[in-house]
């Protein structure tokens, strides 16, 4: 679950709905669901208590769920793929079971999450 921090109160909304609906039309559900496993596996590899959307996926996406992403949602496009991965991320975490914060800092250009005390 992912929370705004100064009240608790949950996020079920995710930020450019319009963009996440071109992932999930663009995208077979086995693809769509084989992302968000991922990303979990890989929260939860690190510690599962900080992720940081831009270091989860590292640079290199072949052979992994989300080449999908690059191939068949961006069409190909690396800005657009980057972009569309963090609204996955985004999306991932809100849905996970634990409390989570989010902030985005510019220094390293990526948002990052981290889970905040049950």
């Amino acid at each position: 679950m992912l929370i705004v921090i100064d009240s608790g109160k949950g996020i079920t909304r995710i930020p450019h709905s319009e963009m996440f609906g071109l992932i999930r039309g663009r995208l077979k559900p086995s693809d769509f669901n084989g992302i968000i496993g991922e990303i979990n596996k890989r929260i939860d590899e690190a510690g599962g208590k900080i992720a940081t959307a831009g270091w989860l996926p590292g640079s290199d996406w072949s052979d992994t769920p989300f080449q999908c992403i690059y191939d068949t949602a961006a069409r190909k496009d690396r800005e657009l793929s980057a972009k569309m991965f963090g609204i996955m991320v985004w999306y991932t975490v809100m849905k996970r079971p634990e409390r989570w914060g989010s902030v985005k800092y510019d220094e390293i250009g990526s948002r990052t999450y981290f889970r905040l005390g049950d």
